[in-house]
């Protein structure tokens, strides 16, 4: 028979598994993996996800890492997907299919490329912006209290 806190504790788990499955970088990591002719190369057809979800999201600071795992008709791997919030919409930073066996699938340029970086570039050759904010008074009187600071 389970004590209270062993279940209490697997019942947790599962929530907390729960809520990281449904994380909109997991749902754009499982949908790209999906897509991707190279993933589908790697680990064959009928690409399945494990239910499981491990790692950490973070609401407050918008940063999010985790990992899964994902079988097709040729090999398992675990996906691994980090992602960023801006505003209030996350975004993917990295995506990975890492086989146990063999060298890891990088997806991370192929999603950036066809679903859009919000990241400004930088080009050297631009021309400074110029501001328009006001310049700074040029007389300013600061007047303080006789005495020094503290109990006097």
């Amino acid at each position: 028979m389970l004590r209270p806190i062993t279940l209490l504790a697997a019942l947790l788990c599962l929530a907390g598994c729960s809520r990281l499955g449904s994380h909109p970088i997991v749902t754009a990591a499982k949908e790209e993996v999906s897509r991707n002719p190279g993933a589908s190369q790697l680990l064959g057809e009928s690409i399945e996800f494990s239910p499981k979800v491990t790692g950490r999201a973070n609401e407050t600071d918008g940063i999010a890492a985790m990992q899964f795992e994902a079988k097709g008709t040729k090999a398992s791997a675990t996906v691994v997907v980090e992602g960023k919030k801006l505003g209030n919409e996350w975004g993917v930073t990295l995506l990975e299919v890492r086989p146990a066996t063999g060298d890891k699938l990088s997806l991370t340029a192929e999603l950036a490329e066809r679903m859009g970086v919000d990241t400004p570039k930088f080009d050297p050759s631009a021309k400074p912006t110029t501001s328009s904010a006001a310049p700074p008074p040029g007389d300013i009187e600061i007047t303080l209290p006789p005495g020094g600071p503290g109990p006097g």
